[in-house]
């Protein structure tokens, strides 16, 4: 291994050695159990002898810094003991007992198996430049892939020249913020405060959206360049867009110049009706699809994707090779393989299936109790209530994390629907009868 060593020449060579690896013991910059390198290497390394190199780890070994032991080399020792409580337990304790967050699938359901196949075939096949910067709008056999599956899956229409392949949604929509330059950005109300804060950080002015029973009220729009929705299954609210309303967005699109920015997040997961289709499909023109991995696979992948209309492509490339020039290529390469050899397909299937036992059984526990709103797709529900604030309370009090509602509205009102969101993806399969049983409880005020 190399090691970088500055001694001080005026210490002497044995002394100026052990002071330097002394302190980078000291400041940890040599952790314990790091193997240091062989005597005559270090030597020639440094153009000293090896005795003055054998004489300082001596030295060190002596004062407790290093271990040496026949076999495995020179070694920085083990720190003592502490009792502080370790970072790893610190964060378990302060974590939730039983987490009903929304935003997250069940990760422990990622499908390492076929990842690790289509990774090794991605990696075997790939050619030489792959390994080189890219096309900022991510690789073609990804963009192809993706072109092949959002046609037959969402409906969407997509020749790969028009995707750009993004690091995920947040990207995708500072991306296109980038590209409106400060224009008027209407957003759904109630609607994700981080969604609204990263449009505001890249230079967009956000207005309300307001959203009912059957989506976003179109008609009170107002003077916008852009309108960012959830139209497959709203967040938090969790309602479907109304075919009326979506004739009538895209109508209002054409009309006024406007795009529409559509968040497919969880489009995949549909349960007691046939699948509906992307708005995309009905006005490619004025319609931004973005869809991301983060909920079919797992957000970690930082994979997401833009089906952008003519006109915006070269502008949205461009402001990625000036965001971080393109994606990270085999993360790319990998999927592309999953997507083709309808892996990507077996899994969506079997976890569409998974949420779709765990939506039946959060029904079968609570539905009977109050309201349960947008159960008929996607990987949360919104479960009324009475006092936000008195239910928030008794369920810290018993170690559950839930989502609330009041935390998703533009402005704070009294008049404001008040309810908990409830993220039936997070929870692992072996406790997630027991975080339901918890809500059940915190509900019923016992």
């Amino acid at each position: 291994m190399d090691l970088y060593v500055e001694a001080d020449p005026g210490e002497g060579r044995r002394a100026g050695l052990e002071r330097a690896l002394r302190d980078a013991v000291r400041d940890g910059r040599l952790s314990p159990g790091t193997r240091l390198p062989a005597t005559r290497r270090l030597a020639g390394e440094l153009g000293i002898s090896r005795n003055t190199v054998k004489a300082a780890y001596d030295q060190l070994v002596a004062e407790g810094y290093l271990t040496a032991r026949q076999g495995s080399g020179t070694q920085v020792a083990p720190l003592p003991p502490v009792t502080a409580e370790p970072p790893e337990a610190a964060a378990r304790a302060r974590a939730p007992r039983f987490d009903l967050r929304p935003g997250s699938p069940d990760v422990g359901a990622f499908p390492a198996a076929a990842w690790l196949r289509a990774l090794r075939r991605a990696i075997a096949t790939a050619p030489s430049l792959a390994y080189d910067y890219g096309d900022p709008r991510g690789r073609i056999e990804l963009r192809t892939a993706l072109s092949g599956y959002l046609g037959r899956a969402r409906g969407v229409i997509a020749p790969p020249e028009r995707i750009v392949i993004t690091s995920g949604y947040v990207q995708g929509l500072a991306l296109l913020t980038r590209v409106l330059d400060g224009a008027r950005v209407a957003m759904e109300d109630p609607g994700l405060p981080f969604h609204r804060e990263v449009v505001r950080r890249g230079g967009g002015r956000v207005t309300p959206a307001p959203v009912d029973e059957r989506g976003v009220r179109v008609g009170e729009l107002g003077d916008v360049a852009a309108v960012v929705v959830t139209p497959a299954h709203q967040y938090p609210t969790g309602v479907t867009l109304h075919p009326g309303r979506r004739r009538a967005l895209t109508e209002w699109a054409r009309a006024r110049g406007a795009l529409i920015v559509e968040d497919d997040y969880d489009g995949e997961f549909r349960y007691d009706r046939q699948p509906v289709g992307a708005l995309q499909g009905m006005a490619p023109g004025q319609v931004v699809y973005l869809g991301t991995a983060s909920k079919t696979l797992g957000p970690a992948l930082r994979l997401g994707w833009m089906v952008l209309p003519p006109h915006l492509v070269d502008a949205v490339a461009d402001a990625k090779l000036h965001s971080d020039h393109h994606t990270e290529t085999i993360g790319q390469l990998a999927l592309a393989e999953l997507i083709d050899s309808h892996a990507y397909d077996r899994h969506v299937r079997a976890c569409r299936l998974r949420y779709r036992r765990r939506r039946d059984l959060l029904l079968d526990r609570l539905g009977a109790r109050r309201g349960v709103r947008g159960i008929a797709a996607g990987l949360h529900a919104l479960v009324e209530v009475g006092d936000e604030a008195e239910v928030l309370a008794r369920a810290a009090t018993t170690g559950l994390a839930v989502g609330r509602l009041g935390e998703h509205w533009h402005e704070p009102s009294g008049d404001h629907l008040q309810g908990l969101v409830i993220g039936y993806g997070t929870p692992r399969e072996r406790v997630y009868p027991q975080a339901l049983e918890a809500l059940a409880r915190v509900l019923d005020g016992s």
